[in-house]
């Protein structure tokens, strides 16, 4: 009782300090209830495009799947969820969409399932962008994806930095009381009960602030969402982005702010009840000069201001450490980030927009049409502006090679099973390969064997003849190798899971140039790429292909946005009288991903601006907060001769010393990211260079530094109006 009444009295009678307290507390909770939630959000609109583009499913499994065998998978202990997806399956090959109770056990459990069925794995695939988006990674994967964990280990630096805002208040604040409980410790008081009163202060002095803040940052975060929705526009075509927020995430934002309360006030409460009470009553915790030490760089730049300036920094390092990593982490943070970001888009730059940049301007997905079914190709082509139109279809099939007739290069190194482990070998010796099939239309087909410099016949297969050389060299600036023998006429194939059911078609030529098509293909595979007319004959034998057709237009030369905008809209109206249609162009295209660049910086920055934010506030905090204890200091060195110029130079080295020991660190840290970024992306450094963020890097560098002479100019502005003499008369004033 008597504890309740003196930390009433004492809240009562020193307002000041309470709304400090108060203040950072409200900031605390609102920042940290403003970074879950975003990131929630974030989340979720990452998990919402992935599914409307791909589904939801987790592990999948094709084969001849009888409702027996559907029923085994069902009853696996850590199956949730298992059920045929009708758009996939066709007759008795069933394609089985697998949900798992504990994700994190799927790349134990899916081998598990088909060696239970007696599938090969071959037949299972897994839904890794999904998985990765909850921290779930292919053990085999020696590099997995890393941004989700590169984004969770930012939102736990900066949730844990914000205990850095308010431990400087409350220790402050009890700094102030140390005489008052050294005296309440000389009479009988336990520092056990010291730190229960201060504990009961703090408790009593963040509820309000903590619930507020909690909630108005969820106000914020929503307005951050419908501003990113306005700027960058929605996730995905098939969703939208709307704010959607957790009970979870209140609760886990209000236990953590409470954590970081407690443990911010318990840290002082600890020290100061540490003390002995002749140490409080004389209050000693003042900061001690440390005489003993030296500062060499700073004396040869500045003199024996600079050894003075070193020796007070040296003297506060454990209070500043705060303030120094903070700034640290966020120029770290804020440099990293711009150069990540840089990077990725110079390499989206040059392996998709420049590399496609003549391959196509608008772009339409035809929903659920077969090729066949498509009879608007003529008076696409017939539109003004246009100047070529392909339309194609896609299927999935395998293909098998003996092994006798791999390319020579192929086996000098080894042959296909050492260049790549994502073959396997039939019964007979044969390389079963992914022979994924381009179905064109005529006409298209034709102008391509024509560009090739082969007889133009709809009646056989081009074969895109090369394999990456993997182990000669990288992915940028890959060198290919010929992946068959071209003396062999035929190809035989076969749909997937139906390997006694093969289909022997005509090779007329093996080619070394893709048709103009924006189209990645699978590395090892022997892309086939056939008519519509040669596609007829086969699909009865090998099954449908993929639902969609896509309708591929370049422009007659007109490149600007308002061009291919109008070439758009002209094509679209054109095919939505009869088909669902999607469509994009390349203009557009390449306009919203640099938006969506743009919006990363922006969320990125501001969460290094957050924890520029605590460095600033903490150096502010001590240059403030311990101008009592420094009077002594200052009042001692004017008394051996010291001037007020000399004072201010002292702080001039102290502010350029807290706010360039950061940036310096920084600077290395960050040019070593960037060579091992470059290295690892295989794009050389000096291209990165030229297009480096110097600039924002060193406009951010200055404005810390700018803060942190303003928090100096103050403090010594504050300190040299005091009067100094009455400090050296009043002992307690260490």
């Amino acid at each position: 009782m008597m504890w309740k009444e003196y930390s009433t009295s004492y809240l009562k009678h020193n307002r000041a300090s309470g709304r400090s307290i108060m203040a950072a507390v409200f900031v605390a909770a609102l920042l940290l209830s403003l970074l879950h939630s975003h990131a929630y959000n974030l989340w979720r609109d990452e998990i919402n495009r992935i599914t409307a583009k791909e589904g939801d499913w987790q592990g999948r499994i094709t084969g001849r799947i009888t409702e027996q065998e559907l029923s085994v998978i069902r009853n696996f202990a850590n199956v949730e969820h298992a059920g045929v997806n009708e758009e996939l399956s066709e007759g008795a090959e069933k394609t089985v969409d697998i949900y798992f109770k504990n994700r994190r056990r799927i790349f134990q459990d899916m081998p598990l399932i088909a060696e239970e069925l007696r599938i090969s794995e071959e037949h299972m695939s897994y839904h890794l962008e999904l998985l990765s988006r909850y921290l779930v990674h292919d053990p085999q994967d020696f590099t997995p994806p890393l941004l989700m964990s590169f984004y969770l280990a930012v939102l736990v630096i900066v949730s844990v930095s914000l205990i850095l805002i308010i431990r400087n208040s409350f220790e402050l604040t009890m700094q102030a009381r140390i005489h008052q409980f050294g005296i309440l410790s000389s009479i009988g008081a336990a520092p056990r009960q010291i730190r229960a009163c201060l504990l009961q202060e703090a408790a009593v002095l963040s509820v309000l602030p903590m619930l507020f803040g909690s909630m108005l940052g969820i106000a914020v975060s929503c307005g951050v969402v419908q501003a990113a929705k306005l700027y960058i526009g929605n996730v995905s075509e098939k969703t939208e982005t709307v704010f959607c927020y957790h009970p979870l995430v209140i609760v886990i934002t209000i236990l953590s702010a409470g954590a970081v309360v407690l443990f911010s006030a318990w840290l002082p409460a600890r020290k100061l009840s540490k003390m002995t009470p002749l140490e409080a009553i004389r209050n000693a915790g003042g900061i001690p000069l440390c005489r003993q030490k030296h500062s060499p760089v700073l004396s040869v730049l500045f003199g024996i201001e600079g050894e003075l300036a070193g020796n007070a920094l040296k003297a506060r390092r454990k209070s500043m450490r705060i303030a120094s990593w903070s700034l640290m982490l966020s120029f770290l943070g804020f440099s990293v980030m711009l150069c990540f970001v840089t990077l990725s888009d110079i390499s989206t730059r040059y392996t998709y927009f420049e590399r496609y940049q003549y391959a196509w301007d608008v772009m339409a997905s035809v929903k659920d049409t077969p090729i066949e079914d498509f009879r608007m190709t003529e008076e696409l082509q017939e539109l003004s502006g246009v100047q070529d139109v392909i339309v194609y279809q896609k299927a999935e099939e395998m293909c098998l090679i003996p092994e006798a007739e791999q390319s020579k290069e192929l086996a000098s190194l080894g042959g296909l099973g050492t260049v790549t482990e994502s073959v396997s070998i039939d019964k007979n010796g044969r390389f079963q390969v992914k022979a994924p099939i381009v179905i064109m239309d005529d006409a298209s087909f034709l102008n391509y064997c024509v560009r090739t410099g082969n007889t133009a016949d709809v009646n056989g297969a081009l074969v895109y003849n090369q394999v990456w050389d993997s182990l000669h060299s990288n992915f940028r600036e890959r060198e290919y190798l010929p992946f068959v023998q071209e003396t062999r006429r035929t190809s035989i194939l076969y749909g997937r899971g139906q390997e006694e059911k093969t289909l022997e078609i005509p090779v007329l030529a093996y080619v070394q140039e893709l048709p103009v098509l924006r189209e990645e293909y699978e590395d090892y595979a022997l892309v086939h790429f056939v008519s519509l007319s040669m596609w007829k004959g086969m699909k009865e034998s090998l099954g449908e292909a993929e639902p969609d057709s896509y309708v591929r237009i370049l422009s007659d030369g007109s490149k600007s946005l308002t061009d291919l905008n109008r070439l758009e809209k002209t094509a679209l109206d054109y095919m939505r009288a009869e088909y669902e249609v999607q469509s994009e162009n390349r203009i557009q295209e390449k306009m919203d991903n640099a938006r969506m660049i743009q919006g990363m910086k922006v969320i990125m920055g501001g969460f290094c601006v957050l924890l520029a934010l605590i460095g600033i506030a903490n150096v502010f905090s001590n240059t403030l907060g311990f101008l009592r204890q420094r009077k002594r200091e200052f009042a001692m060195y004017m008394s051996v001769g010291l001037t007020p110029s000399s004072m201010r130079k002292i702080f001039c080295i102290e502010a350029f010393v807290t706010a360039g020991r950061p940036i310096l660190i920084t600077l290395p840290l960050t040019a070593a990211f960037i060579q091992f970024a470059a290295a690892a992306s295989f794009l050389e450094p000096e291209i990165f260079w030229r297009e480096a963020p110097v600039v924002p890097v060193l406009v951010f560098a200055a404005v810390i530094a700018g803060f942190a002479a303003l928090a100096y100019y103050i403090g010594g502005k504050r300190l040299l109006q005091c009067d100094l003499n009455e400090a050296l008369r009043n002992d307690t004033m260490i």
